[in-house]
């Protein structure tokens, strides 16, 4: 049942209690009206009525009484005052006041249904970092208050464990943007390949591993599975929700071979896994009594912190924020699966806004004409002119054109118009224009020097381009967003680095995420540099123990600078 569901449910039950309550008022003000005597005193209650009713014990019946000649005796009576009048409305709506009152805290302890196993050596090491580092739980709490309550409804109606509401803190400290080192996004830390099993959308347009409603749906369904796998056991779940089924199937079957018992505490898993599940009950204990660990947790509502507007189609991301009268990176924040500068036009056709934002935005949207949701370019075809060529020059991809155009094929003739969507604002971060502007800012800082500008000739190819230039085919086409692959347009511009120096560029864009990667067995400085889309060169500019270093170690441990929005 939704949280929202037991409001209701309360909310009834309030209604029907005072009602029967001042039904039983009414009956009485009714009966104490009918003459002065219709009450009796304890004692008449006690002598007369029994007698009224049945002819026990020799005593004479009413029918008995109306036939005698003498009239039947009643004590005096004893006036009540009428009862207190009941403003309904008014209790109700305190009641309900205090339901929406109550912390989020408490509803969550309310859901536990794990066993925290405080008696665990490696819960009490996480429960002993958490005391030792509060400002770090400050600040993630800080960071979950507009998701937690969207959160704690999705896994309350998935009948789940609410201590798995706190799960965004051990997988991705609450950061949407999030990125790790084996290519999972967002605050459920999906990789591609389960996202797209769970129905979540990744194209050019969008990513919902990042979008708040997409991926908690997944997660809830993910973890539902993995519960079923392994026959209830919410802590094997759990293992396998950060290691993989396979992983923890491998562990328990080489337990039961050798005949020891196979609970999470008892196999062999990776040491990333074995502190994954206690981090989470150890957490979990910390919310359940912060009094007994001396942390004061900040206080979150019970009430939603985010509303879904359904925005019909396709809307410019910056004129959204003008509608809602909200700052363009709080949009971004909030509604983080978006990869460009607007809304993917086959949808999700819908904005998560603050409460207090949404019936305003949708006054102003409703009064938007339809050809103002997004600007347009008109571009006549030139001669030599493809639809590569033009989605490049434009930021999109060769499928919007065609879809915005009704094109059935890639052909198109010098002279036609072709219909160009394009972003309102002219500096905006999400579009591909504004990303690839703070990429060549970046790799400028990066290498320490501006790039150089090359326009491909007739035959040009990426390979011949990088061998000229002495550089990967991979580097170059990072820096110029496109792929590996394909015909390069005679005349495209080209930005291409060399390095003069080796000064590292701070982490200050939203886009970028330091993360710590793990070299294993196998691993090379080429494949790790092609897995995450850098160069080894950025790879030992970022890490001055390697910097010199032939040959790198399984087991150390090395520093990786992500563009999420162009990670895989």
């Amino acid at each position: 049942m939704r949280f929202s569901d037991n409001k209701r449910l309360f909310q009834s039950s309030i209604y029907s209690i005072l009602a029967l309550t001042s039904a039983c008022s009414l009956i009485l003000q009714n009966e104490s009206s009918l003459s002065p005597n219709a009450s009796l005193s304890e004692d008449s209650q006690a002598n007369h009525a029994p007698k009224a009713i049945t002819s026990v014990n020799n005593e004479p019946s009413l029918q008995q009484h109306i036939n005698s000649s003498q009239p039947m005796q009643v004590a005096p009576v004893v006036s009540m005052p009428p009862p207190p009048q009941v403003d309904l409305q008014a209790v109700l709506e305190e009641t309900v006041q205090e339901q929406i009152n109550v912390d989020i805290w408490s509803l969550l302890r309310a859901g536990f249904r794990l066993p925290h196993r405080l008696d665990e050596k490696r819960v009490q090491q996480q429960i002993n970092w958490f005391i030792r580092n509060p400002d770090y739980l400050e600040r993630v709490i800080k960071r979950s208050e507009p998701f937690l309550y969207h959160i704690m409804e999705s896994l309350s109606a998935s009948k789940l464990p609410l201590e798995f509401a706190l799960l965004p803190i051990v997988e991705s400290a609450f950061d949407p943007f999030a990125y790790s080192h084996g290519r999972a996004s967002g605050l459920w830390q999906f990789i591609p390949s389960t996202a797209r099993l769970y129905g979540v959308k990744i194209d050019w347009w969008y990513d919902g591993r990042r979008d708040l409603i997409d991926s908690t749906a997944a997660a809830n369904r993910f973890l539902t599975d993995l519960c079923k796998y392994f026959n209830g056991d919410w802590e094997l779940a759990l293992a396998a929700y950060n290691s993989g089924m396979g992983n923890v199937g491998k562990a328990i079957k080489q337990n039961k071979k050798q005949r020891e018992p196979t609970s999470f505490w008892d196999l062999k898993l990776p040491r990333e896994t074995q502190a994954y599940v206690p981090k989470l009950l150890a957490l979990s204990a910390i919310i359940k009594d912060p009094a007994h660990y001396n942390i004061e947790l900040q206080s979150i509502a019970n009430q939603p912190y985010l509303e879904a507007v359904a925005i019909e189609s396709q809307l410019d991301l910056a004129l959204a924020a003008e509608l809602a009268d909200v700052h363009i990176d709080e949009i971004y924040r909030l509604n983080a699966g978006h990869n460009q500068w607007a809304t993917h036009p086959e949808g999700p056709h819908r904005l998560l806004l603050p409460v207090n934002k949404a019936k305003n935005f949708r006054q102003r949207l409703k009064q938007l004409p339809d050809s103002s949701r997004i600007s347009w370019n008109r571009h006549t075809i030139k001669a030599g002119e493809n639809l590569g060529s033009i989605a490049q020059r434009y930021a999109l991809n060769v499928q919007t054109i065609k879809r915005t155009n009704n094109l059935d094929s890639d052909l198109i003739r010098a002279g036609d118009r072709l219909m160009i969507p394009s972003a309102s604002a002219e500096k905006y971060d999400m579009s591909k224009i504004g990303r690839a502007d703070k990429r060549a800012n970046y790799y400028s800082h990066q290498y320490g020097t501006k790039p150089i500008i090359y326009h491909t000739a007739k035959g040009d190819s990426l390979w011949s381009i990088a061998k000229q230039f002495n550089i990967s085919m991979r580097s170059l086409a990072r820096w110029n967003s496109i792929g590996t692959t394909g015909v390069l347009p005679q005349g495209k511009e080209m930005k291409i680095f060399i390095p003069t120096n080796t000064r590292q560029q701070p982490l200050s864009s939203a886009m970028l995420r330091k993360i710590n990667y793990k070299i294993r067995v196998g691993d090379s400085l080429a494949r790790i540099a092609s897995k995450f889309r850098v160069s080894v060169d950025n790879i030992r500019n970022w890490n001055e123990g390697i910097r010199n270093k032939t040959y790198i170690h399984p087991g150390d441990q090395i520093t990786i600078i992500v563009d999420v929005s162009a990670a895989p």
